[in-house]
């Protein structure tokens, strides 16, 4: 009777109210890597290298628009370029690159106009600098000696001179005509083609790009479907989805073993050459292995499918709860794009930075050119490899940041047993609650994700420079290290995946 008037009152499930942050000390350790992070994209500010970069220096050192100081053993450095407004940067010979050292291999100078028309003869260059007050010859050659200096053919521009159009943002002269990118083109060409796999994925993606946007989004669309379906036919669709597989695995195990009889049957009646008939042989000893895999595949699965048949129903239930999600979080489907505008404002920040560094540096003169190139030297030549590492560590946090975030609003909803008492915008709440209380767990679970990343593309980069050089057990050494850190790597990304979304906020615990 107890049991029956008991006047205990029933409790509501709220989030949990005694928190506590966790990974204080990884939380610390990748704000401080983050403070080192915007060190580095000071550094380059502070040494003038994002000035280079943005407003343009020329083969001796001198930036452009600026008052420069001299640099010892460079007799044209330390020039004022704030006269006659010498703001842009003008190439000799801009169609001579160097794709490998990813640089123009021609005398750079700062001029005050970039040529809007083809100049033809040095007669031509010097009424364009007597009339524009822009030299396009060396600073040691004045305008009056372009068509007598002996000097002319090494310290003026190319004949003709292309039209050229200033970049506005870094201000170099660049030629409007397309014949100049000719040999840009044949220097990648050269370039990829020392590697077979880049060259392959490069031309295939070039001669399927109208497909793969079409497939993306298709993508796209049949993923808004997908939602629709689950959450209104979720039990047609499981008992679609499994009758599907069940009829494409019978299928395609019967066309393999089809295509392999037929195939052995064409090689036993061939007449065609001793070379033909090895290659035929091959295809059907492949065919043979295919449809052996496929019908073990096949009979595991649908044994699978047997023993497991009474978890449809499961399955069903599932698709009817993330459906329900979907609906009372309709927000949710935007997630992504908000991570993917993240990744992409960082990667632009990375890339800008990455530039900045390239200019930064103590000057250095080539004493067989006699170009001034700016060098990093000493410890901070490792800047480069610092910044690498937080271009994979922070993308991984970012990522690791949206699963947090998905699964604690889920985790909201489905806990509520009242659901007009959720909060207003679960998915803001569930951002605030991560963002204040577990970034350090973030922080170390995408550093687990990096030590591991970063060894493989180490060894990848390896075996792709040492093709053709090793032999053939250190190659298949090579490779089965690469294949075993690329599955370890997908096995912590996946844990990082069950665990946020196996946090429940109710305790504060990992919970199955």
């Amino acid at each position: 009777m107890g049991c029956c008037n008991s006047t205990e009152s029933k409790r509501d499930w709220k989030p949990l109210e005694e928190r506590s942050c966790t990974d204080i000390p990884w939380l610390i350790i990748f704000t401080l890597f983050c403070i080192g992070m915007a060190c580095i994209c000071g550094y380059p500010i502070a040494t003038g290298g994002a000035s280079r970069l943005i407003s343009g220096y020329d083969s001796y050192g001198n930036t452009c628009g600026k008052n420069n100081t001299r640099i010892d053993g460079v007799p044209l450095s330390g020039r004022d370029m704030r006269e006659n407004k010498l703001v842009y940067v003008f190439f000799l010979d801009p169609c001579n690159l160097d794709i490998i050292n990813r640089k123009i291999k021609s005398i750079a100078l700062c001029v005050s106009k970039c040529p809007a028309a083809e100049l033809k003869s040095y007669s031509d260059l010097k009424q364009f600098a007597l009339n524009n007050g822009s030299h396009l010859c060396s600073y040691d050659i004045s305008p009056t000696r372009y068509t007598s200096s002996s000097d002319r053919y090494t310290k003026c521009p190319k004949l003709p001179v292309l039209p050229s159009k200033a970049v506005p943002l870094f201000r170099r002269c660049i030629p409007v005509d397309i014949g100049c990118y000719t040999e840009f083109a044949q220097a990648f060409i050269t370039f990829v083609s020392d590697n077979t796999v880049l060259r392959r994925v490069i031309g295939g993606v070039m001669a399927s790009k109208e497909i793969i946007m079409g497939l993306c989004l298709l993508a796209l669309v049949l993923s808004l479907i997908m939602m629709v379906v689950i959450r209104y036919i979720s039990r047609v669709l499981v008992w679609i989805l499994t009758i599907l597989v069940i009829i494409g695995s019978i299928g395609g195990t019967g066309v393999l073993w089809w295509l392999y009889v037929d195939s052995r049957n064409a090689l036993n009646n061939n007449t065609t050459s001793v070379f033909g008939k090895e290659v035929a042989s091959d295809n059907v000893k492949a065919l043979l292995v295919y449809a052996i895999g496929a019908t073990i595949f096949t009979v595991i699965l649908l044994l699978v499918m047997f023993f497991m048949r009474k978890r449809v129903a499961l399955t069903i239930s599932l698709f009817h709860v993330a459906g329900k999600v979907f609906i009372h979080l309709p927000l949710l489907a935007l997630q992504p794009f908000w991570t993917f505008l993240c990744l992409m404002l960082f990667w632009v920040y990375w890339i800008a930075v990455l530039l900045f560094l390239g200019t930064a540096g103590a000057p250095v003169k080539n004493n067989s050119t006699g170009v001034v190139e700016y060098q990093m030297q000493g410890p901070l030549q490792y800047l480069v490899w610092y910044h690498a590492v937080g271009l994979i560590w922070i993308s991984e946090f970012i990522l690791a940041f949206q699963q947090m975030t998905i699964a604690g609003a889920v985790v909201t909803y489905y806990f509520t047993r009242n659901k007009s008492q959720m909060p207003i915008t679960p998915i803001l709440s569930s951002m605030a609650r991560t963002i204040r209380y577990h970034l350090g767990t973030l922080a170390k679970g995408s550093f687990i994700i990096t030590l591991v990343k970063i060894p493989r593309l180490i060894l990848t980069y390896i075996h792709s420079q040492l093709k053709g050089k090793e032999n053939a057990c250190a190659r298949c050494m090579l490779k089965a290290c690469v294949c075993c850190l690329w599955c370890l790597e997908k096995c912590l990304a996946y844990l990082n995946q069950v665990s946020s979304l196996m946090y429940c906020p109710q305790k504060q615990s990992w919970s199955v």
